[in-house]
């Protein structure tokens, strides 16, 4: 009965996002109400284990999602995006333009989001067709590879943030995770399928797409670099000493300054802090234009953040049902790897209903009570947070707003777009978890 009130919960989900196109915030509450009275909680117990679940996930995420909102904000507005995007071309040439857009892609990803990147860096892209005479794929696979890599597996994207804080993984862990297997997939991916691509299907940059110079105030390209890393790094700072990797002898002034530095929420402060200064007075732009900016990154936000806390109720009740355990349970006399587990919960979601964001959530929900009672190295749960993003990456198709995006952008068909983006995004999810599947068996049998 158990893992029945489990699949009715998902086929409730499912049904209610597809069909009744109910927004994915109250389908999750619904499918979590749902579970927890077939599995037998009695309605009281249901209804304090749901507030327990949004407010022990939201106590964090809400926080981290809306900083990194507002640093992403900052950084589309000031032109930095573009600026490094051309400071990359003019540095390794033409000839490594692909290369530039992936490694642009990787970079900016993490604190814009993803359809926001792409289409502020679409002029770029036009400006190297028409310099190279090439088609436009050789360029515009990689900056989407790079896009959708870092944007789905290295904090403080959302997703990542969200997923790591249901299965209780440190997010210093997650971002090595997600460097050490982004990285990798988004230049053999990236590089691999738009050269392949390009010789198979000629594009021309689209004709609304003005190549536009760069803004002779945007900031400069190392500052760019050095604002986006400075969370990241503050992040590993703390989780290198923690881990005993830097060795900071505890109870000092060093030691409680990077504990404190490192905490994403100050790190992620101290981010904004410099890029308000930085980025917007420095620049000219009075206090009031920022706030503006500043809260109108808050409506993208705030859909993220009641869909990631109604994956914590999910969560939260799958463990007071007992459902997670008897999972684990199924699991564990199957021999299936935990990590493909969570690649196949977050891919199956995401192929039947488009939200790579709903697809995290899900499986996050469906992984994290079968983590109770196993003790796993931090890092090995940081490889759960990749596994499940390269599943939610897979086979972006006609369900997913990503789909008509890159098909507008680039003026492909539709069957060029299914060639172009989905195989793309499917290659992408194959590496993935084939590297985590590695990573996991090299350094931990």
């Amino acid at each position: 009965m158990l893992l029945f009130s489990v699949f009715c919960g998902i086929a409730l989900l499912l049904l209610l996002v597809l069909y009744a196109r109910i927004p994915a915030f109250m389908a999750l509450l619904l499918a979590s109400l749902t579970t927890g009275l077939l599995a037998g909680l009695p309605p009281q117990k249901l209804v304090q284990c749901m507030q327990d679940g949004m407010g022990s996930t939201l106590g964090f995420v809400a926080t981290v999602v809306g900083l990194g909102a507002f640093f992403g904000a900052l950084l589309e507005h000031s032109g930095g995006a573009q600026a490094l995007a051309s400071w990359l071309i003019r540095t390794l040439g033409l000839r490594l333009a692909p290369f530039s857009m992936a490694l642009t892609g990787f970079l900016i990803s993490i604190p814009v989001f993803f359809d926001v990147a792409f289409i502020i860096l679409m002029p770029v892209l036009g400006a190297l067709q028409r310099r190279s005479g090439q088609s436009l794929l050789l360029f515009a696979v990689p900056l989407l590879t790079g896009l959708a890599v870092a944007h789905a597996f290295v904090p403080p994207t959302p997703g990542p943030v969200a997923v790591a804080r249901i299965l209780g993984a440190d997010l210093g862990w997650t971002i090595v995770a997600g460097i050490l297997v982004g990285v990798p997939v988004t230049l053999f991916c990236g590089l691999y399928w738009g050269k392949k691509m390009a010789a198979r299907i000629r594009v021309a940059a689209p004709a609304g797409v003005p190549e536009r110079a760069e803004r002779q105030d945007a900031p400069p390209a190392w500052l760019v670099v050095a604002l986006i890393l400075t969370p990241i790094v503050l992040i590993l700072l703390e989780t290198s000493a923690r881990s005993g990797l830097l060795p900071l002898a505890e109870r000092t002034a060093a030691r409680a300054a990077v504990d404190l530095l490192g905490t994403p929420f100050v790190a992620l402060l101290a981010a904004n802090l410099l890029a308000w200064i930085a980025l917007g007075l420095r620049r000219g732009y009075p206090s009031k234009i920022l706030l503006d900016i500043t809260t109108r990154s808050l409506a993208p936000a705030g859909a993220i953040i009641l869909v990631t806390g109604a994956g914590g109720v999910f969560k939260q009740v799958l463990i007071e049902t007992g459902a997670g355990k008897m999972l684990a349970e199924q699991l564990a006399g199957r021999q299936i790897p935990v990590f493909v587990l969570a690649f196949l919960a977050a891919a199956t979601v995401r192929v039947l209903q488009g939200s790579a964001t709903v697809a995290m959530i899900t499986a996050a929900g469906i992984v994290a009570p079968m983590l109770a009672g196993h003790v796993f190295h931090p890092f090995q749960n940081a490889l759960l947070v990749v596994a499940i993003a390269a599943g939610a990456t897979t086979s972006s198709h006609v369900n997913d707003s990503g789909f008509w995006l890159v098909k507008q952008y680039l003026g492909l068909s539709e069957s060029e777009t299914f060639r172009v983006w989905t195989m793309l995004t499917t290659l992408i999810a194959l590496c993935a978890i084939g590297l985590v599947a590695l990573i996991w068996w090299l350094g931990f049998g």
